[in-house]
C-alpha cells in the first residue's frame, strides 16, 4: 500500500513539475503524467484496472464541461470589421512594448493597431510590415471574459492565393483554417526571432521567392486581414463546424463541438 501510494505521489509530483515547464514536449509530457497518476491512484485504491483506466480516461472528457457551457452559449458576428483599437493596458499584456520592440528589430515597421470587440470576447491586433521581404507581422491578443492569451504570426501572401504562416497559437485552433493557408506551427515559447527564421526556412524549403509575394500597404493589410476572418466564418459554415442563428450570428454546431473536442484530443498526443 504504501508503495503505491509513493509510487502515485511521484508521478504526481513530476507531472506538476513537467507542466511548469514552457516547452512543448514537457508540458504534454506532464499531461499524459497526470493520467498515469490519476490512473495509478484508483488501482492501488480499488485494486481494479478497469476501474483506474476509467478514471484516467475521465480527464479526456472533462473539455466536455466547457464545450457544454461557454462555447455552447457563444455567438459570434458572421462579419468582423475591425476598426483602429487603443492597446490593451500593461496589466492585461504586460509584454506587449517588449514584443514589438523584438519584432521591430528585425527590420518591421508598425503599420496601426486594429480589433473588434463582440459582447464579451475581443480581438486585438498590432499589424507590422517588412517592405524588404513582403512579410506581414502580427501581435494577436484573445479576450473572452477572464480568459485571455496571444501569439505571433507571420504570413507572406503569394499572387497565387497561398497563404504561407508562421505561428506560435498556443492552443489547439477552435476553427477550420481555410484551403489557402499553409501553416507552419512552432511552440509558443519561441522568440519572434525563432520564429522569423523559421518562417525564411519555410519559404524556402517551398521554394517561395520574394517575387511571388504579393507587396502589401497600410490599407491593404487591414483589408486582407478582414478578408481572411471572414473568408474562415463563411469556410466553417460550408464544413459544418459552424450555423447561422436567426438574427444573423454564427454558433457552434454539435458538429463543430465534437470537432473541438477531437482538436483537443490531437493536441494532448502531438509531442
Amino acid at each position: 500500500m504504501l508503495f503505491g501510494l509513493f509510487l502515485t505521489l511521484g508521478v504526481a509530483v513530476l507531472s506538476v513539475a513537467l507542466r511548469s515547464f514552457q516547452t512543448s514536449f514537457a508540458q504534454k509530457a506532464g499531461a499524459i503524467g497526470i493520467l498515469v497518476s490519476t490512473f495509478l491512484a484508483v488501482y492501488f485504491v480499488s485494486g481494479s484496472w478497469g476501474f483506474g483506466l476509467i478514471a484516467a480516461l475521465t480527464w479526456l472528457f472533462l473539455p466536455w464541461l466547457e464545450i457544454l457551457t461557454r462555447i455552447r452559449a457563444l455567438r459570434l458576428p458572421k462579419e468582423k470589421a475591425l476598426r483602429p483599437k487603443s492597446p490593451p493596458s500593461a496589466e492585461v499584456f504586460p509584454t506587449l512594448e517588449d514584443i514589438t520592440r523584438e519584432i521591430q528589430n528585425e527590420g518591421f515597421a508598425h503599420i496601426n493597431d486594429a480589433g473588434w470587440d463582440w459582447e464579451d470576447y475581443r480581438q486585438f491586433f498590432r499589424l507590422f510590415y517588412k517592405e524588404e521581404d513582403r512579410a506581414q507581422a502580427t501581435i494577436c491578443l484573445n479576450e473572452q471574459n477572464d480568459l485571455s492569451f496571444y501569439y505571433l504570426r507571420i504570413s507572406s501572401r503569394a499572387n497565387d492565393g497561398i497563404i504561407w504562416t508562421t505561428w506560435n497559437y498556443p492552443l489547439s485552433y477552435g476553427l477550420k483554417l481555410t484551403p489557402q493557408f499553409r501553416i507552419n506551427r512552432q511552440r509558443p515559447d519561441q522568440s519572434f526571432w525563432q520564429l522569423y527564421q523559421s518562417h525564411r526556412e519555410f519559404l524556402r524549403l517551398n521554394q517561395v521567392e520574394t517575387s511571388v509575394i504579393d507587396p502589401m500597404d497600410e490599407d491593404r493589410i487591414q483589408v486582407e486581414v478582414e478578408n481572411d476572418l471572414r473568408d474562415q466564418i463563411a469556410h466553417n459554415i460550408k464544413k459544418g463546424v459552424l450555423k447561422s442563428t436567426a438574427d444573423g450570428e454564427v454558433k457552434y454546431s454539435w458538429r463543430g463541438m465534437v470537432y473541438l473536442w477531437c482538436q483537443f484530443l490531437l493536441d494532448l498526443v502531438r509531442l
